[in-house]
């Protein structure tokens, strides 16, 4: 028998049952499958490769996955400003003006990734106006939560009049447009009122869409990633175009998409169904439609905010604003929309950051087994920033997955920390307890909010929960490196419902691997996220460095 692709010479880690599970020299692979795990990396008798890939030692680990990315945005955001590296207002003004430079007349200025906390303040219609010589223009905030407009974007969005005053467009609840001293709006939009201004540029054409994709795609495989998990298509704040799904389709078709794909609509997207109880999308599609390439996931519904924008809905103010965050609804509609999902049969991500919104997520989902009680559903909350020890439990109790972000504690760690004050530092992005109560933890990293979402990285923030300033946050929370590593595969596979078909490298599971230039298990924690992603191989198909390994 000749089969496809023989792995050799390797230090495979194949993660299947304990820690890391056997390990092996190599693979062989056929049909996009693997067919036999090789202890010591030879061909059985009678067994020969039409390739095979040499790997001089180095370490290979199942594909990694990101539980909550979104994808489309980080492809889009390559092609805009990137804000993320300006540490004051006048170098934002600076890189607004020299775009505008670059583009004709009336074309939008768009860029992406602010901070306020770093930049001292947000940016200031009036000044963007000088920036941009008069041109609209609108820049989103690292957080993805709040974004901020020139005046001529503000008057297209009725937000300012032609006066310059306060104009009479309606603001969502769930939104608030941020005015100055003199009670004229800033320039800042937060929350669901956000559309006011991205709806300006939306819909985005689906062949835009699936180019931004390609974009992304790429960058992803370069990083090891075989499957995401997209957080939110077709509607809401977050979306691109009700399109949305046609854009994944054509990338798809086009060969671009080189991960496996797994998309949220969101709630926005969603009707109450006819003849039927609940909420959900036309011809009773729901979560599990489509394949292993790409597939319907869970609902999306937004609790509430986030931390770095202190918009997230907590129990108790923050320590450096005098409020508490608020929800992005009315509390009994989204009650309502978990339940209503749940009924239809669709699985459920809530986004919930503060211990406010997180509560009330879990007393919905409650509320919906009670309903139609369903063991097997894997009902996520996404972010999960601020957890009592109760609400761990209630997590436990209520077979509720969170899908936390360690690199949050990086990137935003010290403005987050800032935020919740001292007392309450242990309860932000909790891991090791959520293991303990016997929860699973799928790594994820809500690229491109926030920052770097490359998977390495986060597996690093897992083990080493520690701030740019170099501070550590929740030091009880830290995991070891094979956990870590286990969350970016055996527990985001897990969380998708795709235990049975990839996470780990076994006969018959996807051939989804990457190969690494260290064992990631072993090294100094500091070197982790540096590590070499060599090459990526996503059903028996190599996606990025396929020159790499040796091909023959």
């Amino acid at each position: 028998m000749q089969i496809d692709l023989h792995v050799h010479d390797a230090d495979v880690l194949t993660l299947d049952g304990e820690g890391t599970g056997p390990r092996a020299r190599g693979l062989a692979v056929h049909q996009g499958r693997v067919l036999a795990v090789l202890g010591d990396g030879a061909l059985p008798a009678g067994l020969t490769a039409r390739r095979t890939a040499g790997c001089g030692g180095a370490s290979v680990v199942p594909g990694f996955g990101d539980a909550h990315n979104h994808m489309a945005w980080f492809g889009q955001a390559l092609a805009e400003i990137d804000l993320s590296v300006l540490h004051t207002l006048d170098e934002v003004y600076d890189a607004v003006a020299t775009r505008a430079a670059e583009l004709p007349a009336d074309a939008f200025v768009v860029g992406a990734g602010y901070d306020d906390v770093v930049l001292g303040g947000s940016p200031h219609h009036a000044a963007l106006d000088r920036a941009a010589g008069g041109r609209p223009v609108r820049l989103q905030h690292r957080s993805g939560h709040v974004c901020a407009g020139s005046t001529e974007a503000l008057r297209r969005a009725g937000i300012l009049d032609a006066s310059g005053r306060r104009g009479a467009v309606a603001v969502p609840e769930g939104g608030k447009v941020v005015l100055d001293d003199d009670g004229v709006p800033s320039g800042v939009v937060e929350e669901a009122a956000q559309p006011l201004l991205a709806d300006l540029l939306r819909p985005f054409a689906v062949d835009d869409v699936a180019d931004a994709l390609a974009r992304a795609s790429r960058v992803y495989a370069a990083q090891g990633l075989t499957h995401v998990t997209e957080c939110g298509i077709a509607g809401g704040f977050i979306g691109r175009t009700p399109r949305e799904l046609a854009a994944y389709q054509q990338a798809r078709e086009r060969g671009a998409l080189l991960q496996r794909v797994v998309v949220m609509p969101v709630a926005a997207a969603l009707h109450p169904l006819d003849g039927g109880d609940g909420v959900g999308l036309d011809l009773g599609v729901r979560t599990g439609f489509g394949d292993d390439d790409l597939r319907l996931g869970p609902m999306k519904i937004f609790f509430d905010g986030a931390l770095s924008s202190r918009t997230a809905a907590m129990s108790a103010p923050f320590r450096d604003r005098d409020h508490a965050g608020y929800f992005q609804d009315d509390p009994a509609h989204m009650h309502h929309m978990v339940v209503g999902a749940h009924l239809a049969g669709w699985t459920v991500a809530a986004h919930a950051i503060g211990d406010r919104a997180v509560a009330a997520a879990l007393d919905a989902f409650a509320d919906a087994q009670v309903r139609r009680p369903d063991p097997e559903v894997r009902h996520r909350i996404e972010h999960a920033g601020v957890v009592s020890d109760a609400e761990v439990l209630r997590f436990a109790a209520l077979g509720v997955t969170p899908v936390p972000q360690a690199r949050f504690l990086h990137e935003i760690g010290d403005s987050m920390l800032a935020a919740v004050g001292e007392e309450r530092a242990d309860l932000l992005y909790r891991h090791a307890s959520f293991l303990r109560a016997g929860v699973r933890v799928p790594a994820s990293s809500d690229r491109p909010c926030v920052g770097d979402g490359h998977p390495l990285r986060t597996m690093q923030g897992m083990v080493q929960r520690r701030t740019s300033s170099g501070r550590t946050i929740g030091a009880g929370e830290r995991v070891d490196a094979v956990t870590a590593l286990r969350s970016l595969t055996v527990d985001t596979a897990w969380v998708a419902g795709d235990e049975a078909r990839r996470g780990t490298l076994a006969p018959g599971m996807l051939a989804d691997l990457v190969v690494l230039g260290d064992d990631v298990t072993r090294i100094d924690p500091d070197r982790i996220g540096t590590t070499e992603v060599v090459a990526t191989l996503r059903g028996g198909e190599w996606t990025h460095g396929a020159g790499a390994v040796g091909l023959g």
